[in-house]
């Protein structure tokens, strides 16, 4: 079911971000290419495995954005980018997201309160920028019907649960031991 996106990831490289361990997917980095059947397979299986019941799709800038055009193009649904950039757009809601390797304010537009949404990003790591954006959301008086990280490295997942009391989906799990990946599938065939 996930064939091509463990095979590559299984070859991805690693690099040093101080002491954070990165790995370098297209998926996580869009470097390597894309293949379109990474994309395709990912959909595939989030159209069987959730709720897609939603007025819109959010991701974050900027890995968030494949993902959430693959997804919008496969289920008809629009979707929204939470952005780097703010714009001073009425109702814009500034957040501070801190991660493994950086932190920066992400800005949300065009989400408005009672809206259902899916939230998908392509990795949680640290949980920085998932509890930021999911709080946010929360505070905006949002329903999260879905969130999303195609990819939990560590204890990413379960730090973002704890932290909000909102469950995550995943389709892998990677860690990096001895400077290399390691994976597993989170999602079972049906």
């Amino acid at each position: 079911m996930l064939e091509e996106l463990l095979k590559t990831l299984k070859k991805s490289p690693i690099v040093k971000k101080g002491d954070y361990n990165y790995f370098v997917h297209p998926v996580t980095d869009g470097i390597p290419e894309m293949k379109p059947e990474i994309l395709k397979e990912i959909v595939a299986i989030l159209k069987e495995k959730v709720d897609l019941n939603v007025d819109k799709i959010v991701c974050v800038e900027a890995m968030g954005i494949h993902l959430a055009t693959a997804l919008s193009l496969g289920t008809n649904i629009p979707f929204v980018v939470i952005r780097k950039r703010e714009y001073g757009l009425e109702g814009e809601v500034s957040v501070f997201q801190k991660t493994g390797y950086s932190e920066d304010n992400l800005y949300i537009n065009s989400i408005n309160a009672g809206e259902k949404i899916l939230l998908i990003d392509d990795v949680v790591s640290t949980g920085g920028t998932m509890i930021a954006t999911l709080k946010a959301l929360k505070n905006m008086n949002v329903n999260i019907t879905e969130a999303i990280a195609i990819v939990e490295k560590g204890q990413g997942k379960e730090i973002v649960e704890k932290e909000t009391g909102i469950p995550i989906l995943t389709l892998v799990k990677l860690d990096v031991v001895d400077g290399k990946v390691r994976i597993e599938s989170t999602i079972e065939d049906s």
